[in-house]
């Protein structure tokens, strides 16, 4: 169900230095830079074998102790059910269900912040 999560880190390049060398045993690596257009100029990648899984971003415009994790959806429709429901449930918008293609084409999600300030996303990779 976790399609994937983020930590934020306080030092950027030092913990990049750090992923890449601790990654590399398990056929990780950082495959993808989020365009900083899309993050306010934070600096935000992902690791991984095939797709991003685990994702660090830097802190200094949020708290560290906030966090992001990515449920997988298995429909747009289930993406959108999700942000509706997690807002009736008091959780705040933090993006609205659509496509994100700065991920990939496909790429289908909605984000909430929930009562504590973590990034919850539900999301779809699938075309339709």
């Amino acid at each position: 169900m976790i399609d994937h999560l983020g930590i934020n880190v306080s030092d950027f390049e030092k913990s990049k230095t750090f992923y890449d060398k601790a990654m590399a045993p398990l056929g990780a690596s950082l495959l993808y830079m989020v365009p900083e257009q899309y993050t306010s100029g934070a600096r935000v990648g992902g690791y991984g074998r095939d797709r991003p899984v685990f994702w660090l971003s830097d802190s200094t415009d949020k708290p560290r102790s906030t966090q992001h994790v990515a449920l997988t959806a298995r429909s747009r429709a289930e993406v959108d059910a999700f942000h509706a429901a997690a807002l009736a449930a008091g959780g705040r918008d933090n993006g609205g269900p659509g496509l994100r293609p700065h991920y990939h084409p496909n790429y289908y999600g909605a984000f909430v912040l929930d009562p504590d300030g973590n990034n919850v996303e539900a999301v779809c990779h699938d075309p339709e």
